[in-house]
């Protein structure tokens, strides 16, 4: 393979950005949780396959179609205007074909799965689709963006058992506030930037009480899953998870000082709090 070859196929992995899997691992986590809970502990091995991989492909679909809609914008973002469709390593028009590729891909696996699961991959495209839009209309993106890396919860409880019961949509409700907590750190890193280029976002709607908010968000996160784990009487691991879990957040606290090489730092940090939770969800579904 020669250099221009190896350099376009660079250029595509970075715009599917395979060579940043921390919004994959931010998709699985509560992916997993939904999937654990669905199934009271014990997965079969071809769902957690098949939801692992087409949480990376919608991932990967999401960022692209992200990058389509922001290319003007990241070209006046310091640490987005090198990406490949800003830059122009890549034509809009590729970037298009990608995404649907990657969808296709990902509705591949649909007919391994039920009717409800279909309706709601359905509903989740057009989510993920319309989620770069918002922050042109509104200063809450965070909060549509909430709902997109939560639908993974609906659709493992429909994959497991073909309904969605109340404490799936409450598990949805907890992940939201986590995202809009972690993704107002993400762009607390991008603000200067955004505010001359006239993106909204949480941390520019929150301002100076932008670490109140993730706080608050944080707060209401592990409000919701203890009452979660009350409600199914979980055991030991999964309480000493969230206690985990909220020093993670404590420790993330003491990073949002204004710097925003440290909000960034607090934004990745937040891959930790979703694999404690997960050990705690498995160990206590395991009943050790």
């Amino acid at each position: 393979m020669n250099g221009r070859w190896r350099s376009r196929l660079a250029a595509y992995g970075a715009l599917m950005r395979i060579d940043r899997p921390i919004g994959t691992l931010l998709l699985l986590w509560p992916t997993y949780w939904g999937l654990w809970l669905a199934t009271g502990g014990t997965p079969p091995l071809e769902l957690f396959l098949i939801f692992t991989l087409g949480t990376w492909l919608m991932r990967s679909a999401g960022c692209v179609i992200n990058d389509y809609f922001d290319r003007d914008f990241d070209r006046q973002v310091a640490r987005t205007c090198s990406r490949p469709l800003a830059s122009g390593k890549i034509r809009a028009r590729e970037a298009l074909l990608l995404f649907v590729v990657l969808c296709l891909l990902a509705a591949a696996l649909l007919p391994l799965l039920n009717l409800l699961v279909f309706y709601l991959a359905i509903v989740a495209v057009a989510i993920s689709a319309a989620y770069p839009l918002f922050k042109r209309f509104t200063h809450l993106p965070q909060a549509f963006l909430g709902l997109a890396f939560s639908f993974g919860i609906p659709m493992a409880f429909a994959a497991v058992q073909n309904h969605i019961p109340a404490m799936a949509w409450w598990l949805m409700l907890a992940n939201a506030c986590w995202v809009i907590a972690y993704d107002t750190a993400y762009a607390m890193a991008d603000r200067p930037d955004d505010l001359r280029a006239g993106i909204r976002s949480t941390a520019v709607l929150f301002g100076r009480f932008d670490w109140l908010a993730i706080a608050a968000f944080e707060l209401a996160m592990l409000a919701i899953l203890l009452v979660i784990g009350l409600e199914l009487q979980l055991h030991w691991p999964y309480w000493f998870s969230l206690t985990g879990a909220a020093v993670l957040f404590l420790y993330q606290q003491s990073l949002l000082d204004g710097d925003r090489d440290k909000a960034f730092r607090a934004f990745l940090h937040n891959n930790w709090v979703g694999l404690w939770i997960f050990w705690g969800l498995v160990a206590s579904l395991g009943h050790y």
